[in-house]
């Protein structure tokens, strides 16, 4: 049977009080009252059974018992403080446990992380792409990228992007007398979809354009967005894409909006960890980065003319699978 400890608190203003030779001191470090400390002196030693100090007219000393006893309280300290440091660094720095949804990696995130990298080049970021859904309770995984409506309970949630559908395509396509020169175009068009979501998603989009249509059927169907958007780039037709994904795209040309049309959503991405680990440095470090890179709208380009009403999506749409 393991040995019983002594109070803690006791140790603690006896290992002060012996540092300083003074009730006094110690009480000032330790921010109590000379009374406090006296009081806890005393329980220590009742609970040793042997005097640790010696009081003199205007001092105190330790006695041959205290000076034996100082040392491995010191050695103690010293050990729980050096434990402590190495475990805090540990938290601060070492390896970061990221889950996210494959196409949000791919396009949105690993372009960027360079950035979290020169910002904290001591924290070693794993990122583990996947559809599932992670159980922080059972996984080792510090913090994720969901997307859907935000609502999971017991977790730290910070809406990252709103998400709004728009419609992309190549360059390329846009050229020529057959180029779409309004949303109504589009129905002739090859259509890119992701078969993950559901199959009416372009015909709500032409709804939100103006366009009354029963029924369109994509040509080409792939199971991941960014397969979707890859598609588009290489000029196969015509995607209906999340703007958060395409933002890069956009940017450097390799896809325009053919119409200013978009569908907001009522679904989003949204930085989440468990409450009890949220504010860890290297999770704290990483939600801020991801907030201060993705919160702020960035313009997208655009290529058409056509503006529609926005109408919200249904709220029963699929929020697709999230991290």
């Amino acid at each position: 049977m393991a040995e019983r400890l002594p109070p803690l608190t006791s140790i603690r203003y006896f290992e002060a009080t012996a540092r300083h030779l003074s009730l006094t001191k110690a009480a000032q470090e330790l921010h109590v009252t000379h009374s406090a400390i006296s009081h806890q002196i005393k329980a220590l030693e009742e609970w040793l059974g042997v005097p640790l100090f010696r009081r003199l007219n205007r001092s105190i000393v330790l006695t041959e018992a205290g000076q034996a006893y100082v040392r491995p309280v010191r050695e103690a300290f010293d050990r729980l403080a050096e434990a402590s440091r190495v475990l805090r660094a540990r938290e601060q720095a070492g390896t970061l446990t990221v889950s996210v949804v494959p196409s949000f990696a791919t396009k949105s995130l690993v372009p960027q992380l360079g950035g979290f990298r020169r910002l904290h080049p001591d924290i070693d970021v794993r990122i583990s792409a996947s559809d599932k859904l992670v159980d922080f309770a059972r996984e080792d995984v510090d913090v994720a990228v969901r997307y859907g409506r935000g609502a999971w309970p017991g977790l730290r949630i910070d809406r990252l992007i709103h998400e709004n559908f728009i419609p992309v395509c190549s360059p390329q396509l846009l050229k020529g007398p057959n180029a779409p020169r309004a949303p109504a175009d589009l129905i002739n068009q090859t259509l890119l979809h992701d078969y993950d979501w559901p199959e009416d998603m372009w015909v709500r989009w032409m709804s939100v354009a103006g366009v009354k249509v029963e029924r369109l059927k994509p040509v080409l169907s792939f199971n991941y967005s960014n397969l979707v958007i890859q598609a588009a780039i290489d000029g196969l037709g015509f995607a209906l894409a999340q703007e958060a994904l395409v933002r890069d795209d956009l940017a450097t040309g390799r896809l325009v909006k053919p119409f200013t049309v978009d569908m907001p959503s009522d679904y989003a991405y949204y930085v989440v960890s468990p409450e009890a680990t949220a504010d860890r440095p290297k999770v704290k470090a990483f939600r801020d980065w991801l907030l201060a890179e993705f919160c702020a709208d960035k313009p997208a380009g655009v290529a058409g003319a056509e503006k529609g009403a926005k109408d919200p999506m249904p709220s029963g749409t699929s929020p697709g699978a999230a991290a």
